[in-house]
């Protein structure tokens, strides 16, 4: 059963590297703080929101943070770092 911090379950949305009972107990911000490629938590694996994929934790952009937060991932890669630097080519 899952308490109001989101603990007691898993928001894993396909195979995660986070051990079964550490994602049962972390707050489900937590696990969607963590990046796709260790935890995945989209309906999309690989397209999550609610965060930015620029580093510097969005700063290492000139678009404003709460559309950075709202992109998925795939079109925040897209934009060319000297814009949006996520570190991908």
């Amino acid at each position: 059963m899952q308490n109001e911090h989101g603990q007691g379950v898993s928001h894993a949305s396909d195979d995660s590297k986070v051990p079964g009972k550490v994602q049962e107990k972390a707050p489900k911000d937590l696990e969607e703080s963590l990046p796709d490629s260790v935890h995945p938590t989209g309906s999309d694996p690989g397209q999550s929101t609610n965060k930015s994929h620029a580093k510097d934790g969005g700063d290492a952009s000139i678009v404003p943070q709460k559309l950075q937060e709202k992109l998925p991932e795939s079109v925040e890669k897209a934009v060319p770092n000297a814009l949006h630097d996520t570190g991908s080519k």
